[in-house]
Order: C-alpha cells, then structure tokens, then sequence
C-alpha cells in the first residue's frame, strides 16, 4: 500500500470514527426511573405525567431509563443500587417500598445522587417525597362507605402493608371501623402486590363461596383491586357496595354508573405528582438550587377529593 492510499483509508476511518461519535446523543441529564410495579395504573399515569412536562418543556436532551421493580421491595434496591453505581445524574423512586433501600439511598446521598420519590414515603437520604395525604383520602372514603351502609352490615377488609400508602389506609380504615359496633368484618386479606390483580379475584372467590350474599361492602385500598372485587361479585349475583382509592378513569366512569356496585374513590393527580417530579429535577439538578431553600418538609402533600355518584 502507497503512503497515498494508507492516508487517504485513514482518513476514510477517521471519518466514519467521526460519524459514530455524532451519532452518539450527548444527554444533558441521566435520570434512571425505579418502578416498584410498571403494571400499575398509578405508575403509568405518573410517568406519562413526567414525559409530557418533558416533551411540554422541550427537555430533548434529557435521557431517561425506566427500570422495572415488578412489586418487589428486594428488586427495587437492585435497580436503584444499579442506577446509582452507573452515576446518574438524579433517581425517581415511585410507589416504592423503600424498606430494602434505605441503606442505598443513604449511601446515593453521600455520593451527591439526588433521590425523588413519588408516593414512597420519605426516608433519609432523599430530596423530596410528592404524595396525597393517605390517612385523609381513606378517612374520607372509609366513613362514606360505612355511612352509606347504614351503619351496619358485613364486609370484605381488602388490605396491602407492604406500601406506605396502602398502608396508612388500611390502618385509617381500622381505627373508624372502632367507632362503627355494627359493622362486622368478615375477612381480611393482605394483597399480594407481585399479582395484585390475580390474587384479589382468587381472593374474592374464595369469599363469594363462603359467604354470599352476607356481604354487603367491600373495602379496597386502591381502584385496581376494587375492580377485581366488582367483577367477582357480579359474576356470583352478590350485591355490595365497593370503594377504592385512585381516582382512575375506569374507575370514576363505573362510579357514575348508577347500578354499579363501584359507589365512590379518590382522585389522585398522579400526572401532577410526575410533572412535579420533573420542575424538582430541573431546579435541583440542572439550575443548582440548594434544597434547603426550596422546601420547608420533606413530603409535599396534593389535593385528593372524594369521587361519589
């Protein structure tokens, strides 16, 4: 090969070398989104929320990675302690279970990783926690689902303690129980969230056979599982009322409904909460903003009405 030739293929490779470079996006912000359960509804709207601030906002050269927790407290350590060793620029943690995590997120903070969770909890070592009140959202559909019974009756007490959220609802929904003697609790049930779906209408089947038309209400802690719980009643000619919390579209149209045994829920702006998520990045992240000087607690709280016919 001539020095000619060898030249000119080496500017041919240094060329094509160019070519992949450029073609290679240079993101201006890495974020990694932790999903405790990408199949919920709750998540979804949250995310779609987040990527429409982003597309609104002209965000372009942001990039996002979206990891999949399946339900899992233990997986979602995993995807956050990966996010975090592959140096993002910022983590949002949504509907976690945040108990497996704390020591990967104390150990992200010490690395200046900032943490935002949606719907988590707080726990040191993140920036900021966006939720709804939960004791509140359940108080107010507790007493209306016990008051519209009258007072009295039998009830399904459909529970999930593994999330903080479903967590402090149920515990809502057992402290009013104490103030309503005439409500009998026939069977409680801890949701298994890795199936939530699955395991509420095997659930609610075991139940229909056993106890029939002696229920008369259903308690769920959210809209998918009171869905589940509609579908098993009809199915077996059982009528009850139920109640979720959520607020989903599903939902809300089965609670206009006026023969639907879906009688009320609660509308949470999840779209809001991943919006929020996204404005928090851009201060914190892009603009420099010290924390400290953007919020006085660590959980912001957003309105949540009661949804009824």
């Amino acid at each position: 090969m001539t020095i000619t030739t060898m030249t000119r293929a080496l500017m041919g490779a240094a060329a094509v070398a160019a070519c992949l470079v450029t073609a290679v996006p240079a993101w201006a912000v890495e974020i990694a989104w932790v999903h405790s359960n990408a199949a919920a509804q709750s998540e979804q709207r949250a995310k779609a929320g987040f990527e429409a601030w982003l597309k609104e906002s002209g965000k372009s050269d942001w990039n996002v990675s979206f990891l999949d927790s399946n339900g899992s407290g233990e997986r979602t350590a995993n995807n956050l302690d990966n996010a975090v060793q592959r140096g993002v620029d910022a983590v949002i943690l949504s509907m976690a279970d945040l108990r497996a995590s704390e020591a990967i997120i104390t150990r992200a903070a010490a690395d200046g990783v900032p943490i935002f969770t949606i719907d988590s909890g707080w726990v040191p070592g993140v920036i900021q926690d966006v939720t709804t009140n939960n004791w509140d959202m359940s108080a107010k559909v507790s007493v209306y689902l016990l008051d519209s019974l009258g007072g009295k009756g039998n009830i399904i007490f459909l529970r999930m303690a593994e999330h903080h959220g479903t967590r402090k609802r149920g515990e809502t929904m057992a402290a009013i129980l104490k103030e309503y003697p005439n409500i009998k609790v026939l069977a409680e049930h801890n949701i298994d969230y890795t199936a939530f779906f699955e395991d509420t209408v095997k659930t609610m089947e075991d139940y229909a056979a056993r106890f029939g038309t002696e229920i008369n209400g259903v308690w769920a802690p959210w809209d998918e599982p009171a869905a589940a719980a509609v579908g098993v009643l009809e199915k077996n000619g059982i009528k009850a009322m139920v109640t979720g919390i959520d607020g989903h579209p599903q939902a809300v149209e089965a609670v206009k409904k006026p023969d639907s045994m879906m009688v009320a829920t609660v509308s949470q702006p999840f779209e809001g909460m991943g919006k929020q998520v996204g404005e928090w990045i851009q201060a914190v992240v892009v603009d420099k903003t010290d924390p400290a000087t953007l919020f006085t607690t660590k959980t912001t709280y957003m309105d949540a009405p009661l949804i009824t016919k």
